[in-house]
């Protein structure tokens, strides 16, 4: 067997079955994201754009937001059409996601299970991010709490995903630079926990990691 069109196979199969408990055992919304299209050695998005400026690394519909479906006959659908799609999870709605440096989430991480805290799903990007997935409603409430830790003028290297955004989900890979993984995989037994039960200890990670000196809270949403 030609060993591209093997690993393709299994890429395929591990994004269907992902699809599959995502929509069907967790309920989130699903949308496709790109994916690269290789030529030898060349590879380009399959959006089609010469000039793409994240080529496998974004939603594969403009309208992405509004056409994401949690019903598992269409997605089985979207996906028998392009079975190389990545997922694509849209944030503030199941779920926000906190995302850090990687140092600085595996720090938390360890902290947080040390300490007992319930936890949700944690994400690690290829670009070298952790993200901690939590209750809906935190990208909006994510500076009040930080201000409320002592944390709103400190070097913290934090962004939230909220409405409007979206995380790719594992095993989805992201261009040339690899896969997403899970570090703490999705439990249905584990409710989503509240942004302020992690929040603190997250802060303290990032900013006791943070290579600069000096600087200003970082916030995305």
């Amino acid at each position: 067997m030609d060993i591209t069109l093997g690993t393709r196979r299994r890429t395929r199969a591990a994004l269907w079955q992902a699809v599959s408990e995502y929509v069907e055992q967790r309920h989130w919304p699903v949308t496709q994201g790109t994916y690269l299209i290789r030529h030898g050695r060349r590879a380009r998005c399959c959006c089609g754009r010469p000039t793409c400026a994240a080529p496998g690394m974004h939603p594969a519909d403009p309208q992405w937001s509004t056409r994401a479906t949690d019903t598992p006959s269409a997605a089985r659908r979207l996906w028998s059409q392009l079975p190389d799609s990545t997922v694509v999870l849209p944030t503030g709605r199941a779920f926000d996601a906190i995302s850090v440096p990687r140092p600085a989430g595996r720090c938390a991480l360890v902290r947080l299970e040390r300490m007992g805290t319930p936890l949700g799903p944690v994400v690690a990007t290829p670009d070298g991010r952790f993200l901690f997935l939590v209750a809906p409603g935190a990208a909006g409430e994510l500076p009040y709490l930080l201000y409320q830790m002592g944390w709103d003028d400190a070097e913290v290297d934090l962004r939230c995903h909220g409405p409007g955004d979206y995380i790719f989900a594992p095993p989805s890979p992201l261009g040339v630079l690899g896969a997403a993984e899970w570090v703490r995989r999705p439990d249905a037994a584990d409710a989503l926990p509240e942004a302020r039960l992690l929040l603190g200890t997250i802060a303290y990670s990032c900013h006791r990691n943070s290579p600069r000196a000096g600087g200003g809270l970082w916030l995305a949403s």
